[in-house]
């Protein structure tokens, strides 16, 4: 199952300000020239893997973004559930519905098809099923009502901002660790990261939920370190692999685990 950083991997060539940029336009819909055509090459070439180590950064910033479109929602005098739909609209807005879309595809797939190769298949297709929009339901209401119980909370920002962090890591390990299900894709497309820029993103987003919640990220890395196994064993059964679906998807699990996890410590 495991295939950790093996000769595929993209040889790492420093820390780069484009790093930032180039993970902005992977992982957000967000307006930047910045990304240009250069980052639009990088991805093309497969070299794209190397702005990993920035993904907490971008995760973060949208949990920052979140965050201050609920608490601003709160502060009008908005119900809870109204201002934690504006957050979760705030992110799904800024990432384009991303990783929703890659939720609802693997729940289509993994579960709509009997075997690998129709799985992918129905995985590709653009239409939605009915595990898609059910797996949408039931991830976006956990996410609303757990957000709407967290904004009221002191510790609001610090949390969510260190699970956007957090929450970006399980795609890192995907792609370096598990194969490719298909020979094509998104996954594909970004490459495999190496040993030093997979280092960096998990040290940058401990540093991040560390530094923001001190002891009680334990929670939170413990309760993601779990999803993200069982999702990736999951995977494995179903597909034999990861695709950009599957990295999508870990990001909607881990977040709604995360989420639940505080409002369990903080209620």
């Amino acid at each position: 199952m495991i295939m950790p950083f093996n000769d595929k991997a993209q040889i790492w060539r420093g820390p780069r300000l484009g790093d930032v940029h180039i993970a902005f336009g992977l992982l957000t819909r967000l307006p930047l020239p910045c990304f240009g055509t250069k980052g639009v090459e990088e991805v093309a070439n497969g070299s794209a893997a190397n702005s990993a180590w920035t993904w907490p950064l971008v995760g973060a910033f949208l949990g920052a973004l979140s965050y201050l479109v609920g608490a601003f929602a709160l502060a009008l005098g908005l119900p809870l559930l109204i201002s934690g739909s504006l957050a979760v609209a705030a992110m799904v807005i800024a990432t384009g519905a991303f990783h929703e879309d890659g939720l609802a595809d693997s729940a289509d797939g993994l579960w709509g098809g009997y075997k690998p190769a129709r799985r992918l298949e129905i995985m590709k297709d653009s239409h939605i099923g009915t595990y898609g929009v059910l797996a949408l339901i039931l991830v976006i209401g956990l996410r609303i009502i757990s957000l709407g119980a967290l904004l009221q909370n002191p510790m609001a920002f610090a949390g969510i901002v260190a699970l956007g962090a957090l929450s970006r890591t399980p795609m890192i390990l995907f792609m370096a660790l598990m194969p490719g299900a298909r020979n094509g894709g998104l996954s594909l497309s970004v490459g495999r990261p190496s040993v030093v820029v997979v280092g960096m993103a998990l040290a940058l987003s401990a540093a991040l939920a560390f530094g923001l919640l001190g002891v009680q990220a334990l929670w939170l890395c413990t309760t993601i370190c779990g999803v993200t196994a069982l999702w990736a064993l999951v995977a494995w059964r179903k597909i034999g692999g990861q695709t950009g679906d599957i990295l999508g998807a870990s990001q909607q699990l881990s977040e709604v685990a995360g989420l639940l996890t505080l409002v369990s410590l903080w209620a």
